[in-house]
Formats: C-alpha cells, structure tokens, sequence
C-alpha cells in the first residue's frame, strides 16, 4: 500500500481554490465595471473590510451559533446512535419507533420552532432543542442502516462460535455501521449549523447572546448589506470546518482498516 502522491493532493486543493479566485474575481470586477451600490450588492473588498471593521461583533456571534451548533450535534449524535442501537434490537422496535423519526424530519423546524420556544423558558435551550431536531434523523437512519447491513455469512459464523447478542453487536455490527454512522455525522454537522440559524430567525434573540441570524436580521432592517453579507461568508465558513471536522474524524478512524479509506490512499 503506497501513500497517495502529492500531486492529487495538492490539486484537490488547488482546483477549488483556483475556481473560488475566478469567483471573487469576475464579482469585484463587475461590481466595479457597473458600479453596484454597497446597499444591493457589495464587492469581495467592502465584504473584506465589514469582516476586519466588525469582526468583534461577528465573532461573538459566530461563537454563538458555533456553541449551539455544536451542542445540538453532539446530543443528535448520542440521541441517534443510542436509538438506532435500540432499532437493531428489535424489527418491532423499529417499525414501532421509525415512523416517528421520519415524522420529525419532514416536519418543517421552522413550524415546530416557536412552540418550542414557547414552551422552554431558557432560550439557548431552545435553540439547541430545535437544532437537534433537524440534525438526529441522519445520523438515527444511517447508523441504523449500517447496523442492518451486515454480512448474513458472518453473522452466521458468530452464531456457530456461540457469540452472545453483546459480542455480536461490538465486534461485527458496530464496526460495519461506522461508515454509515460518520456519513450521516457529516450530514448532520451541517443540518446541526442550519437548525441554529433557522432557530435565531425564528427566536430574534438580541443582545449579549445574538448569534450570527440575528446580526443578518439587523443588517437587513438597517440595510447593511455589506455586514449581511459579512455574517454569511462566517457562516459558510462555519459550515464548511465542521464537515471538514467530521471528515477528518472519519478518515482518523477508518483510515487503518476499511476500504473507503484504504483505496483513497492506495
């Protein structure tokens, strides 16, 4: 087994790079060539500046959001593995208790949102309760997935050695679940980062404990576009380290024994 050469390495960073430039750069020169108003659509450098000028503002609002966030992913990620644990146990189990989950899924948080904010009085809490919501059904659907899929040989084979439903679950269906379940982290560290905001809309909380969607209410009222769109680019940037995180701790985990892993470094 080889190490994967530098060359795609560097490309796989260097191509996104390279498109993101083009990007940025083709919307400073039209901004300029047609000279756009700051209150429609602000340049890549007025952006830069709001991001250096407010930064003090926006970065305690980032905290915000990036500490509901994070809660709300880690209890989804508890919540959904403890559940679908609870699913392979059982087909009755699950066909009693997954219905419920995907009802969760399809209802728009933007809907549930104000109830729950009514009905919890500390908000913060709220807000996570509402994030953990949009995040725990990929992580309850891909965990319970990998669980199922197992090799039906294999699991005869544990059966012949007389493993107990313990031996079973730790040494043959956790470990062929991983995958699933950090496929599904990924999706949910991004759903985790959309429930907070969406949340913040719906909450309007100001003050100390605004987080980045309240700075993009503010900034639209007041039409600071460029703080608006400011607070966006933190946003995104947001997004993206936490599935960079999630990925990471995949690749970390995996990278020594499961094939997805193995071939990427083949």
């Amino acid at each position: 087994m080889n190490e994967a050469s530098p060359a795609p390495r560097a490309l796989r960073i260097a191509a996104p790079a390279l498109l993101a430039l083009v990007v940025i750069g083709v919307w400073q020169l039209l901004t300029d060539i047609y000279a756009v108003p700051s209150y429609l659509v602000p340049s890549p450098a007025v952006v830069a500046k709001t991001l250096i000028t407010d930064r003090e503002l926006l970065l305690r609002s980032l905290l915000v959001t990036l500490a509901i966030a994070l809660s709300a992913l880690a209890i989804a990620t508890v919540l959904g593995t403890l559940t679908a644990l609870l699913f392979v146990q059982s087909r009755w189990i699950e066909m009693s208790l997954f219905p419920y989950a995907i009802m969760l899924q399809v209802t728009p948080i933007v809907a549930i949102a104000p109830l729950i904010i009514i009905w919890v009085n500390n908000t913060s809490i709220a807000l996570v309760i509402c994030a953990v919501v949009v995040a725990v059904f990929p992580i309850i659907s891909n965990t319970t997935l990998g669980l199922r899929s197992v090799d039906p040989g294999l699991v005869s084979l544990f059966r012949l050695c007389r493993a107990n439903r313990w031996q079973t679950l730790t040494r043959l269906r956790i470990p062929t679940a991983l995958p699933y379940f950090f496929g599904g982290l990924r999706i949910a560290s991004g759903l985790a980062l959309i429930g907070a905001v969406v949340a913040e809309f719906v909450a309007g909380t100001g003050g100390s404990g605004a987080g980045l969607a309240y700075q993009i209410l503010l900034a639209g009222f007041q039409l600071n576009i460029p703080r608006l769109f400011a607070a966006l680019v933190l946003i995104t940037a947001a997004g993206v380290a936490l599935f960079s995180l999630t990925l990471a701790l995949s690749r970390l985990t995996l990278r020594r024994w499961h094939e997805s892993e193995l071939a990427a470094v083949d």
